[in-house]
């Protein structure tokens, strides 16, 4: 009989978008495909849209591995991230932090009013980077309702729309996620503009379902704003559980500025 499994975990969430953090610093992480799925399930487990997994790390405070609710492994998640980094800044009594992630090295600081700012990285916009199953132009996509693709270390597909109320994201979100152009399926994003500098967003997230907000569909959809010319290098974006704000000068990182919470933490047992 194998003996049982005991998780610590945290369970945080940014703006309604909900994540568990465990934290394996000294000891070789214990999270597997089938663990991050049995944790996942919002019926038999904690429930999350992501899983964080903390690392000891030699060139950064840690690192930080990525599952989805189904198990699948993703490259970063702007609201765990922040997550993470918040309770890393508490522990430490420290206003900034560096995180390895296997999308680079996020450095993360706290601002004045207590939000947490990641820098996450240059967007990718390549057919091959984001990646497209074709050469393409990543700016206008040959699908119905014309979206524009990137990448922020995971794959973004953005559509504007003019009226989100017209919109039939679970019809609409799952079937573009596993489109054959997308050979590592995509995080789905309908977007509104309100004006250069306000964006409704709504969110099909890859490997979760319709989410409340993502950190990173946050980003996807104001870098595929600006390269349409449609926004300006700073946007506040409305998702359906809070805001955020996005900055891009349209050539070098992302910035994403916005809130985390802790909701309540404990020991999950896996046998």
């Amino acid at each position: 009989m194998q003996p049982t499994l005991n998780l610590n975990f945290q369970k945080m969430h940014a703006n309604g978008d909900d994540f568990v953090i465990v934290d394996s610093r000294n000891s070789p992480s214990p999270v597997t495909s089938a663990i991050a799925r049995r944790m996942g399930d919002r019926n038999r487990g904690v429930g999350f849209n992501q899983l964080a997994v903390l690392l000891d790390c030699d060139d950064a405070d840690a690192r930080v591995m990525f599952w989805n609710a189904d198990g699948s492994a993703l490259d970063v998640c702007g609201s765990a991230t922040r997550g993470v980094a918040d309770l890393l800044m508490r522990e430490a009594n420290v206003a900034s932090v560096a995180l390895r992630t296997n999308r680079g090295l996020l450095i993360c600081e706290r601002t004045p009013n207590g939000d947490i700012c990641v820098d996450m990285g240059v967007p990718l916009y390549g057919w091959s980077d984001i990646p497209l199953s074709q050469d393409l132009d990543s700016t206008v996509l040959p699908l119905a309702g014309s979206p524009a693709a990137c990448s922020m270390g995971n794959p973004h597909c953005t559509y504007f729309v003019d009226d989100l109320a017209d919109v039939d994201i679970a019809i609409i979100g799952p079937a573009i996620e596993t489109h054959p152009l997308f050979p590592l399926k995509t995080n789905v994003h309908f977007v509104q503009v309100v004006d250069r500098t306000h964006i409704r967003l709504r969110i099909w997230e890859r490997g979760a379902g319709i989410a409340l907000g993502s950190g990173s569909c946050s980003c996807g959809a104001v870098v595929n704003g600006i390269r349409r010319g449609l926004l300006d290098s700073t946007v506040e974006v409305k998702c359906d559980g809070g805001n955020v704000t996005v900055q891009w000068d349209g050539v070098s990182s992302v910035f994403l500025i916005g809130p985390v919470e802790a909701s309540f933490s404990g020991t999950m047992s896996q046998a």
